[in-house]
């Protein structure tokens, strides 16, 4: 059991694919000026890791190293474009407000580092778990970062107001910057600097 919880846990804030490996930085910018298609993309992309990671661990013993890679992405675009189609079916909306990077997925190093240096290594169970604990690593980063972009830029969450504008006759006067992709830089940097603050041990040594 311990071994369970360090696999699938681990990557939320010990080993953080964002915070720690500085992977999947792109998604950040581009999808979390609003928490609906954040949480959405969080969904897609811990399916497509964790059950990608699945599948080339149960075909690891059969694949030739030459063509690993070329299997790898075959494994992962189909993983992709079933969560692709799951959108499409069932959240068309945002599936539209995410755009390409529903698809851009496949280029996530995420996904293939999970692949490549843990589910060709481990069992399938071992490596099921270890995709879905980075995608809960990837998950709560840009949910933060979503969090702060939508209430700061527009005082809303999740499209409910919060913190009243002053074009709605309230006191708050939304802050464009939050809207624009720089300030998730900022924003995944304070998050890193937090997370290494509290876990000295995640600092590189010189």
């Amino acid at each position: 059991m311990s071994k369970v919880k360090e696999t699938l846990f681990s990557p939320v804030f010990k080993n953080n694919p964002i915070a720690l490996q500085i992977l999947g930085i792109c998604s950040a910018l581009a999808v979390t000026t609003q928490i609906k298609p954040t949480l959405v993309m969080c969904l897609a992309l811990t399916f497509v890791v964790g059950f990608s990671s699945l599948f080339v661990s149960l075909i690891r013993r059969y694949v030739p190293s030459s063509i690993r890679i070329i299997v790898q992405m075959v494994i992962i675009a189909s993983m992709v474009i079933i969560a692709d189609q799951l959108l499409k079916a069932y959240l068309y909306d945002i599936s539209k407000q995410l755009s390409v990077f529903v698809g851009l997925i496949i280029t996530n190093c995420i996904v293939m580092g999970r692949a490549e240096g843990y589910a060709m290594k481990n069992s399938p169970i071992d490596s099921f778990l270890d995709g879905i604990g980075n995608g809960f690593g990837y998950s709560i980063v840009l949910i933060v970062v979503g969090l702060v972009r939508e209430l700061l830029g527009s005082g809303k969450l999740a499209g409910i107001s919060i913190l009243k504008l002053t074009s709605e006759d309230g006191w708050y006067v939304g802050n464009g910057m939050m809207l624009l992709a720089p300030s998730a830089f900022f924003l995944v940097g304070i998050f890193i600097w937090v997370l290494r603050t509290a876990d000295p041990e995640q600092v590189e040594e010189e």
